[in-house]
């Protein structure tokens, strides 16, 4: 049978409850998969991705793949669907599109990752709608709603063009909603512009707690599968830990307080000219570049330093050559919003433009900011060389409370908002006797192996070869460290959204510890107390709703520059100390939050799983799968008929070295149904057992990889002469001649998509009806050559008859019935929706008709504007009836006969040392029944699979803990005997 769960069988996951019920109790089960998959913060989205990744190839529905991401999560996509998936995903930059100019880089490539403000720009948009895709993801969703049906952003015009241009859509997001069902209508409608067109269909979805297309599910529902305690109970844990916050708390004073306000004078005063100077480019760079020092003052006086000596250096170089700086064009500055959201390199790159941008040409005026630069820079190398900076003196102070210099197996995460504080810090960290490692946007991603790199940073933490990791945002989305449990932010990101992103990486799901998160705030400046206000009032928030979501949603009550705005204007002036709480507080109140956290949109959320379905789907997934012995087997086979050397290892389990790949199986790469990878010329040591190969870093080949799959083919191809002759064989089982009959049937729509597939083995007799045998009974039969003399039962006629009513019209009305639940729920939204907006466009016709009547100016024309809405939404509807029409029409198509084999009663059966081969019926009978009810008296769902030649006879499943025997029954009628097991 095709096996619903087969991505399963061959991605390196272990699916947690959740992420099992997305995917294949909603996500596949769609006719044209269209949903918004609305989890909680840290649910694993990329694995629910991923899984539908995998399951829509497998069944040839997903070739052409875009993943649309923020530039800073575009890593963490690349590398998860590589590890977890075997996925190759490209990323696609900027730059690499302006470089191939005359080129659609979106043709380039099958699989694509693509930064959410990359494709949303005017000169990227024409060539994207050039391109079809079979599936689109879009992540941080949320991003593109629109603010209403007439104030469209760039970023929700790419929502409606990758819907517009997409089979399969799939949208996630942690904040679906702004508590607003027009709002989230509207949003809606990136799936479906027919189902959503009119918020009546939302608020009919509250009404029934369901929504097409819809699936949130709360931090409650989330729970891991059972796991057995000390005391033997199985209990289903909370996937999320606590969160526990703290202030480091630290005052600086002296030399160091004074730079403070040294540095923060020059700031204002620079600021306060480049505002006077308005939209200028120039005024616009320097004013953001003075917000910058100031975070890099509050980040370390190292940072600092380095800073304003680079501004000096760079303003000199231009002196020297004699320009005046302010003609030189300044770099262009993107929106705020998407400067908080730019990967950090290019972050830096854009910093580095701007400290030679200056807001006057006069060379004297320059020469005394240079002048000013340098004293200021001597300042700070002065406070460097005391040795008295109080940050500092606090994370030292920290770091022998908490215990981290006595346990050196104790780990700590570190973030920083620069790379120069990065590296002042690994120079005292060293100094102290830590083994520390770091990770920063300069650094590529590397591998595991590969020093210097993000990959081989975080593998040497998770070995505890590292105790202190530090790192900056390039960290902040991307890395997984959940086997650390404390956090210092020795920097307050201005954007609070990285809060969360940081918070995330050692607070998800495979975090069993309650994870301290220390905030490092200089409480007497004006940046530490006013960040050190919101977060205190975030917390208050929290507390009041008892949800950590309203760390989660800060970015729909905070735009990500919102900070950043408001000390821009303290430091231009524009704002007093007393104004200033106010305004970075003005938006952040309870009931703000609360509209977003506790609406009744979230009546939409599941808080709950059925677990005990899950374990059991979970089981049987388990119960399909085909076991590293078989596909070793297998391999080692079918290998002679290529011919290919594998070379199998005893020491290691089901593991091989192949030679080189021989050219006869590369024709099948040209097949027009390959999808997968290129063959290599040689593959390295490769084991069918996952476990095996990840523990040795193993090539895991099973089915769906290259090799496994082109060695499938070629087998095939050379057993299509014996498929048309058939074969025959021996049973013991057997008493007289039968022949089996096997079969192909597979289920399509009015669309002609197939929905499945299912094998089918008819047993023809002399003396009897037929009867329907499983398909893999063939291994428990002894191939044969065949007899002299045909026996009669060879040419009978095909139950064709008897196999429609029996097996296919039974099958057919299974897989209906899964569609047809489906489809009306569609249909329910799609009819709702579009005859509210037609008895709208109906009185918008009336009220036009009676204007006509009383000669209004203008009437005609909006009669005639009515009367072409009225009918364009009914031909949406009619359109959209047919199409939910061909999707209920199911039917049988292409049932095809494979093969038929003849089976011949064994020619020794009677000999006595064949004869203890045979089945007792009636003793296993008594066997059958006393395993079955040992297994029911532990309060097991047993099942008696005897007949369907699996290889075993029983399957007991515990639904508390998850686990399931499969149980083979030999039942013997004496006291001694002996036990045939097959391999």
């Amino acid at each position: 049978e095709f096996d619903p769960y087969f991505g399963l069988s061959i991605s390196r996951v272990d699916p947690l409850p959740h992420q099992l019920e997305a995917v294949y109790d909603y996500l596949l089960k769609l006719p044209r998969v269209r949903f918004l998959l609305a989890d909680d913060a840290g649910a694993g989205k990329t694995i629910m991705a991923g899984l539908l990744i995998r399951e829509l190839e497998l069944r040839g529905l997903a070739e052409r793949i875009l993943i649309v991401c923020p530039a800073n999560l575009s890593f963490q996509w690349q590398r998860e669907l590589k590890e977890k998936f075997d996925e190759k995903f490209y990323v696609l930059r900027g730059n690499e599109i302006r470089e191939q100019f005359g080129v659609n880089q979106w043709l380039d490539q099958n699989r694509l990752i693509a930064s959410l403000d990359l494709a949303k720009r005017k000169e990227i948009l024409p060539g994207l709608r050039q391109v079809h895709w079979d599936l689109v993801i879009v992540d941080e969703a949320h991003r593109m709603s629109a603010a209403d049906e007439t104030h469209k952003s760039m970023r929700y015009k790419l929502g409606e063009l990758l819907r517009d241009t997409s089979d399969h859509i799939l949208l996630l997001t942690a904040t679906p909603h702004k508590g607003d069902p027009l709002n989230f209508s509207l949003f809606l409608q990136l799936l479906d512009s027919d189902a959503y067109a009119d918020v009546k269909s939302i608020r009919e979805a509250m009404d029934r707690r369901r929504a097409p297309f819809y699936l949130r599910r709360t931090k409650e529902a989330m729970v891991y599968f059972p796991e057995r305690r000390s005391d033997g109970t199985w209990v289903a844990e909370k996937i999320f830990t606590k969160r526990i916050p703290h202030t480091a708390e630290f005052q600086m004073d002296g030399a160091e307080f004074e730079l403070y306000r040294e540095v923060t004078r020059f700031v204002k005063q620079q600021s306060a000219r480049a505002a006077a100077g308005g939209d200028d480019p120039r005024a616009r760079a320097v004013g953001f570049l003075m917000s910058l020092y100031q975070r890099r003052l509050a980040s370390s006086t190292y940072a600092m330093r380095h800073s304003l000596e680079n501004r000096a250096r760079r303003l000199e170089e231009g002196l020297k050559r004699a320009q005046a700086l302010a003609w030189q064009a300044p770099p262009e500055l993107p929106d705020p919003e998407e400067l908080e959201e730019m990967e950090e390199s290019e972050r830096e790159r854009l910093e580095e433009m701007l400290e030679a941008v200056s807001l006057t040409n006069n060379a004297e005026q320059i020469r005394a900011e240079i002048e000013e630069l340098r004293r200021l820079a001597a300042q700070a190398r002065a406070v460097e060389d005391s040795g008295s900076e109080a940050k500092l003196s606090r994370l030292k102070e920290l770091l022998e409370r908490e215990g981290f210099f006595d346990d050196p197996e104790k780990r700590l995460l570190i973030f920083t908002e620069f790379k120069d504080t990065l590296d002042y810090l690994m120079g005292k960290l060293a100094a102290w006797g830590f083994r520390a490692g770091c990770i920063h946007g300069g650094m590529k991603p590397g591998s595991r192996d590969e020093p210097g790199t993000r990959l081989y940073a975080e593998q040497q933490f998770r070995e505890g070869q590292i105790q202190v990791l530090v790192a900056t945002e390039a960290a902040g989305e991307g890395i997984n460290l959940q086997v650390c449990h404390i956090l210092f932010n020795y920097d307050i990101p201005w954007n609070p959204n990285r809060l969360e992103q940081r918070m995330g990486r050692i607070h998800r799901y495979g975090q069993r510890k309650d994870c301290l998160i220390f905030n490092f705030v200089a409480t007497n400046t004006i940046e530490g107390r006013v960040l050190q206000r919101l977060l205190d009032k975030l917390q208050e928030i929290r507390d009041a709703l008892d949800d950590d979501a309203v760390f989660n949603v800060v970015g729909e009550v905070l735009p990500a520059a919102h900070v950043e705005r408001v000390l821009r204007d303290y430091y231009a002036g524009r704002l007093g100390d007393a104004d200033l709480e106010e305004r970075l507080l003005r938006n952040v109140d309870e009931r703000q939050f609360r509209a977003i956290c506790q609406n009744a949109l979230e009546g939409l959320a599941s808080k709950k799983l059925n677990l005990e379905m899950l374990i059991e789907r979970r089981a049987r997934a388990q119960e399909r799968r085909v076991v590293p012995e078989t596909i070793a087997r297998f391999l080692r086979e079918a290998a002679e008929f290529v011919p290919l050397e594998l070379k199998f290892l005893p020491r290691l389990p089901h593991t091989f070295e192949p030679g080189r790949t021989p050219l006869v199986l590369r024709q099948y790469e040209a097949e027009p149904d390959w999808k997968l990878p290129p063959l290599a010329t040689k593959y390295p040591r490769c084991s069918t057992d996952r476990e095996t190969a990840e523990a040795n870093n193993l090539e895991w080949v099973t089915p769906g990889h290259p090799l496994f799959e082109a060695i499938r083919r070629h087998t095939r191809a050379q057993a299509l002469g014996a498929f048309a002759s058939g074969a025959t064989y021996y049973s013991l089982q057997h008493e007289a001649p039968a022949r089996i009959d096997f079969y192909r049937a597979r289920v399509v729509d009015g669309l002609g998509h197939a929905i499945h597939e299912r094998l089918f083995a008819v047993e023809i007799r002399d003396d009897g009806p037929p009867r329907l045998q499983q398909p893999g009974l063939l291994g428990n039969f002894l191939p044969a050559e065949p007899p002299a003399k045909l026996p009669e039962v060879a040419a009978l006629p095909e139950a064709t008859a008897w196999l429609n009513e029996h097996a296919l019209t039974p099958f057919l009305e299974e897989i209906r019935k899964d569609r047809l639940e489906e489809v009306e729920r569609i249909a329910r939204h799609v009819e709702l929706s579009l005859t509210e907006l037609l008895q709208r466009a109906d009185e918008e016709i009336g009220r036009a008709d009676e204007e006509i009547k009383k000669k209004v100016p203008g009437a005609e024309g909006r009669l005639a504007q009515a009367e072409a809405r009225h009918a364009e939404l009914f031909n949406r509807r009619e359109r959209r009836r047919k199409e939910l029409d061909q999707q209920r029409s199911l039917s049988l198509q292409a049932v095809e006969r494979i093969v038929s084999v003849l089976v011949l009663p064994h020619p020794e059966r009677e000999a006595p040392e064949v004869r203890r081969l045979q089945p007792d019926f009636e003793t296993e009978a008594v066997a059958m029944r006393v395993v079955m009810e040992y297994e029911r008296s532990q309060g097991r769902q047993v099942y008696d699979v005897h007949e369907k030649n699996l290889g075993y006879d029983v399957t007991s499943l515990d639904l508390n803990s998850g686990e399931l025997r499969l149980i083979e029954v030999k039942g013997i009628g004496a006291p001694t005997g002996t036990v045939v097991l097959t391999p």
